[in-house]
């Protein structure tokens, strides 16, 4: 379970249902007893199992839960992935919390593993990474999401290496003095990565001793200019408006990595519903 998941379902659970349900409240009372399972109704790499289990359990604890498959699995339209059983009333205030989950997760699981398939296919053995544009709160599920489609997670926070980008070379003077200062302050583990726009900034990071160069929005024949310069003396990143059905013309040889903020404030939601077993008539 990843760290302050429970912090979360509090939350959805008080935006949807602080003062309960009024609807299952008012028809079934609170021994009654469903059965209940979730169906993706689409194709898709599902994600996000554990976290719709928890949210059952979070709301009644006597909820029994089965996952039918695993995170990170390829699955076919129709496929039963839960199944639950417990109090009727607590199954139907956890169902949309819980598909809410299901829904963003999966998604991002799904659109990752469309851009990991399309960077292998290049061949060049290029990576492609997510990026802080995360929803606020989640942004440990969402690059959890990002891996479980296959494909890796830039930095998580502010804290983890040093990226330097034009506000803060425009703030210190110059890049040369922006990376001057980051490496007399920064831990001697963390990286320093310099966001650059043109081969002059390239150039510049390279002589200021960079460990990353991030090439930003540069077309392709900009990048196999930048990538001869660096000459292997740097990681290089491409960065900026990368889409799904263009990978191939920026993963080119010399290129480490591609950033693509898209796999997680992008990614369309996948579909999945939850249906209650029909009770045995009377």
């Amino acid at each position: 379970m990843l760290p302050k998941i429970d912090t979360l379902i509090d939350l959805a659970l008080e935006e949807d249902a602080a003062f309960g349900d009024v609807t299952s409240q008012s028809i079934f009372s609170a021994d009654h007893l469903s059965q209940a399972q979730i169906m993706a109704r689409e194709d898709m790499v599902v994600c996000g199992l554990e976290i719709a289990q928890r949210v059952f359990q979070r709301v009644n604890p006597s909820i029994k839960i089965e996952l039918e498959t695993t995170d990170g699995r390829q699955i076919s339209q129709d496929r039963i992935v839960l199944r639950a059983k417990g109090p009727t009333v607590a199954l139907l205030m956890a169902e949309r919390i819980a598909l809410n989950f299901l829904q963003r997760l999966s998604g991002i699981a799904s659109f990752s593993r469309q851009f990991a398939k399309a960077a292998a296919k290049t061949g060049t053995g290029v990576r492609i990474v997510d990026t802080r544009k995360t929803t606020p709160g989640w942004r440990s599920l969402e690059k959890y999401a990002v891996r479980c489609g296959g494909c890796f997670n830039h930095r998580s926070s502010l804290s983890e290496h040093v990226l330097i980008k034009e506000n803060h070379i425009t703030a210190a003077g110059s890049l040369k003095n922006a990376v001057k200062l980051a490496r007399d302050f920064a831990p001697h583990c963390a990286k320093i990565e310099v966001e650059t726009e043109s081969l002059n900034q390239v150039k510049q990071a390279l002589e200021a001793g960079a460990e990353i160069i991030m090439l930003d929005n540069m077309l392709p024949p900009q990048i196999q200019q930048a990538v001869s310069v660096i000459n292997k003396a740097a990681m290089v990143e491409v960065s900026g408006g990368v889409r799904l059905d263009t990978i191939a013309d920026y993963a080119l040889p010399g290129v480490d990595v591609i950033s693509v903020g898209a796999l997680t404030h992008s990614a369309p939601a996948a579909d999945f519903s939850m249906i209650i077993a029909k009770q045995p008539s009377e």
